[in-house]
């Protein structure tokens, strides 16, 4: 996995909200995309956190009145992140180093431009396997 870079994997113009964003909403885009997560950015479009759809498992279970808990109550920081020029073998022994499914794609120019997920990998080892002879 070391020959490619981690540009050809990741998503590209992933979903963000606000930090303010009411988890409500969130989770309504999160269904309406069809995704597992969306990345938390601030005015300036930088990277704030992410909220998965593991942390609606942590609100469903404190009960908060959903309509009054904006996403920064929820969302992990402190995040794992990588550039389009990572190595993919990297950034999967990172998340693997780190527990963690999601990892935001950053540029120091434009900020967050995509996202990598487990699922990104998983599609890509599948593709580049070579059938064992029968």
């Amino acid at each position: 996995m070391d020959d490619i870079f981690v540009a050809r994997l990741m998503t590209s113009d992933p979903i963000t909200v606000a930090p303010d964003t009411l988890v409500e909403d969130a989770a309504g885009t999160m269904l309406d995309h069809e995704i597992s997560s969306v990345l938390v950015t601030d005015d300036d479009g930088e990277l704030a956190g992410i909220l998965t759809s593991t942390d609606f498992v942590r609100i469903v279970a404190e009960r908060r009145p959903k309509d009054e808990t904006p996403v920064s109550a929820y969302m992990s920081t402190g995040l794992i992140t990588a550039t389009a020029q990572d190595a993919v073998g990297d950034v999967a022994d990172a998340m693997l180093d780190n527990g963690v499914h999601h990892v935001p794609i950053v540029s120091e120019a434009d900020g967050v431009i995509g996202i990598v997920t487990t699922t990104d990998l998983a599609a890509y080892v599948s593709q580049s396997r070579t059938p064992s002879p029968a």
